[in-house]
């Protein structure tokens, strides 16, 4: 950090101080040549995860995106909002882990594997706009794939 005063490229710091939200740093600082005091302010930067869609598309991570996909495979199911919000949190403690691209199949394939434990029927509804079925009879196999594991 140069000194706004002389351009010196060494000081010292006098005091650090957390900004209310905690998304910042307030640094005082102390030119080592002139003795000037100047202020910095340090926040991290963010590097947002990305989603690499099926055709290669990519977009930002949106965690509302898998809330309201799983809302809606759960809609009028016996599970309670806490359960649904479970499953939320471990798929974006999943994504802020991995590296900074996470694949839509690995999503899919993760979520996927919640509900099918949680609930059958939530599983069944998701996976028919997941797999984006083009007829019936492909939905009648995933249907007796499923079956036939609980068996």
């Amino acid at each position: 950090m140069k000194c706004p005063d002389c351009g010196f490229p060494e000081d010292r710091v006098v005091e650090s101080r957390e900004s209310r939200e905690g998304d910042y740093i307030r640094r005082r600082r102390e030119c080592l040549k002139c003795n000037k005091r100047f202020t910095t302010y340090e926040k991290v930067e963010e590097v947002p995860v990305m989603v690499v869609k099926k055709d290669g598309r990519r977009e930002v991570f949106d965690l509302d995106k898998i809330r309201k996909g799983l809302y809606r495979a759960l809609e009028k199911r016996p599970v309670a909002a806490k359960q649904i919000e479970q499953i939320a949190r471990q798929v974006e403690e999943f994504v802020v882990s991995s590296e900074r691209e996470v694949s839509t199949k690995v999503l899919g394939d993760l979520i996927m594997d919640r509900l099918k434990k949680l609930d059958k029927v939530a599983y069944i509804r998701f996976a028919s706009v997941y797999f984006n079925y083009k007829n019936a009879e492909d939905f009648v196999a995933e249907l007796r794939a499923l079956l036939s594991q609980e068996n």
